[in-house]
């Protein structure tokens, strides 16, 4: 490839001007690239913790709700499920970690009071009571969940991003600039070296020819002193 390119002084200064900005953007993009795996790992943390929560919440609220089906019957615990008139509400806003737009879901009405629930104390149970306690618990974890976890997909993608943008300055572009830049360098200085050898010749025959120019000045004024003719003695 470096053949391909002229070697000119403007082609060099080009390349060098190229050089300068990728060199600057690899040593970004790898402070980015190592920004991105601290807060990773920060959020890959707190989604492993998220999911043993989800975890042992789901496992809580799954017994909760069988010993309500078991005590007081299907029939009620739908009766309940169904009295409920005012669902949880979810609203998403966005959040900028390193650059990467990241999900920030906010919810309301997931946990309620028993009143608001929609079935009453008198048509309810303490373990339906306890049973929709777990599911909202449980709710409110898996909104967190679908945070981080999305988050975390998010910033993987990114990194993945970054990290080939880095290994191609690092492994493609640079390499191929650096190697203009010498085959450049390499070709000007062979052109000034030929110059100067040109320059070395053109001086030597320049020289060569004054002297010769002297040389035959000086034999035609001999010349001419042999040939004159005596003046006659008084």
């Amino acid at each position: 490839m470096a053949k391909d390119v002229k070697p000119t002084r403007k082609n060099l200064m080009a390349i060098e001007d190229r050089i300068e900005l990728s060199e600057r953007g690899h040593d970004t993009l790898e402070q980015k690239r190592d920004g991105l795996i601290m807060e990773f790992m920060d959020i890959l943390d707190q989604a492993q913790d998220v999911r043993s929560e989800v975890s042992e919440n789901y496992e809580t609220a799954q017994r909760k709700i069988d010993m309500a089906r078991a005590m007081e019957g299907d029939v009620a615990v739908r009766g309940a499920a169904a009295a409920l008139k005012e669902h949880p509400e979810i609203t998403t806003q966005s959040k900028n970690i390193m650059g990467v737009v990241v999900p920030q879901i906010e919810s309301s009405k997931v946990q309620k009071s028993l009143d608001e629930r929609g079935y009453g104390l008198l048509g309810s149970s303490a373990r339906i009571d306890e049973a929709a306690d777990a599911y909202e618990e449980l709710l409110e974890k898996i909104i967190l969940a679908a945070e981080v976890e999305t988050a975390m997909k998010k910033m993987l993608t990114e990194i993945e991003t970054t990290k080939r943008r880095v290994n191609a300055l690092e492994f493609t572009l640079l390499p191929t600039l650096y190697e203009n830049q010498e085959y450049i360098e390499q070709k000007l200085e062979e052109q000034e070296r030929e110059e100067i050898f040109r320059m070395k010749k053109i001086k030597a025959k320049k020289e060569e020819e004054e002297a010769a120019e002297e040389a035959e000045e000086a034999a035609a004024e001999v010349a001419a002193a042999e040939t004159e003719e005596p003046e006659p003695a008084d």
